[in-house]
């Protein structure tokens, strides 16, 4: 079920929204029901029309016939290569938008296909906006993601308004990759918080506390962050059969890797935490919660 919220006054555009995952369905939906006209494209086609039944629009039968006519085209896939393959593949989009029409790709990718893709859109006549979201499924089904943009300012402001009906924040942080890269400072910042909430959790049962009282307290504090909150219960509990796969925490924090290596950077503590998540995968976990890195310390 998607969760309803109010929609500030933005005029109906056409849409097209290719990719109708976890994250893709519940935002598609909150674009009909502001009442934009939506065309949706899905590699799985029952996904596609199990949505419209759902939610109202029409069915493309590929990513180019459903960009046609589009004001506005939403991508949300699974890595660099879907991208690729359904911008300008084919039958990928960029075959048939019209002139000036925009692309916003909320995919987790590298922040070198944003580039690449802006460079070829902008060849093009059309625009490319990179943004990646945080919040994950609750997020979208409750429409409060945050979006994390790269591109052109005037193409970022004739998103905005309608990428804010499944958003509480969409901020422009640069040109194109600007919100790749500041996706990767998300994912490496919450890979570091679960695996200091894991290895706390942990000891304090091990120590015999109630560790349930123990977050009670300690959320009101220094220690507090939103996985504590949201994850902590359940980790306690031993519960991951929800949120964020871990398969899909070693893929960003991949690009993470390959990222800060073509920058110079260095990650130790995120380079370390990624082969604990592959522990969890040898263990079966592969799309069990993020959280699951406590699963290593029992």
């Amino acid at each position: 079920m998607i969760a309803s919220r109010p929609y500030d006054a933005t005029p109906a555009r056409r849409i097209a929204f290719i990719g109708l995952g976890t994250m893709g369905a519940p935002m598609a939906a909150h674009l009909a029901r502001a009442g934009h006209a939506v065309t949706v494209y899905n590699r799985t086609a029952a996904k596609a029309q199990a949505w419209a039944a759902e939610f109202g629009g029409r069915v493309a039968l590929s990513p180019a016939e459903a960009a046609e006519g589009a004001d506005l085209v939403i991508t949300c896939v699974g890595n660099d290569d879907d991208l690729r393959q359904v911008c300008v593949g084919p039958d990928g989009a960029f075959q048939r938008m019209p002139a000036g029409a925009v692309l916003v790709d909320h995919t987790t990718t590298s922040a070198q296909v944003a580039r690449e893709l802006a460079q070829q859109a902008s060849n093009q006549g059309l625009h490319f906006i990179d943004a990646p979201v945080s919040g994950g499924n609750l997020g979208a089904i409750n429409g409060v993601l945050t979006v994390m943009c790269g591109g052109e300012s005037d193409a970022f402001d004739r998103i905005r308004p309608v990428v804010m009906a499944y958003a509480r924040a969409v901020t422009l942080l640069g040109e194109a990759g600007a919100g790749q890269l500041a996706k990767m400072v998300n994912q490496i910042s919450v890979a570091g918080l679960l695996q200091g909430l894991a290895e706390a959790l942990a000891f304090g049962q091990k120590a015999g506390l109630d560790m349930h009282k123990v977050l009670e307290v300690i959320s009101q504090g220094a220690a507090t962050s939103w996985q504590m909150q949201n994850r902590g219960p359940t980790m306690i509990d031993d519960r991951f059969d929800f949120g964020f796969a871990v398969d899909w925490m070693r893929k960003d924090l991949g690009l993470c890797l390959d990222e800060a290596r073509r920058q110079g950077a260095t990650l130790p503590t995120t380079a370390l935490i990624d082969q604990f998540y592959a522990d969890i995968q040898a263990q079966g976990g592969g799309r069990w919660d993020t959280s699951s890195l406590i699963r290593r310390l029992r």
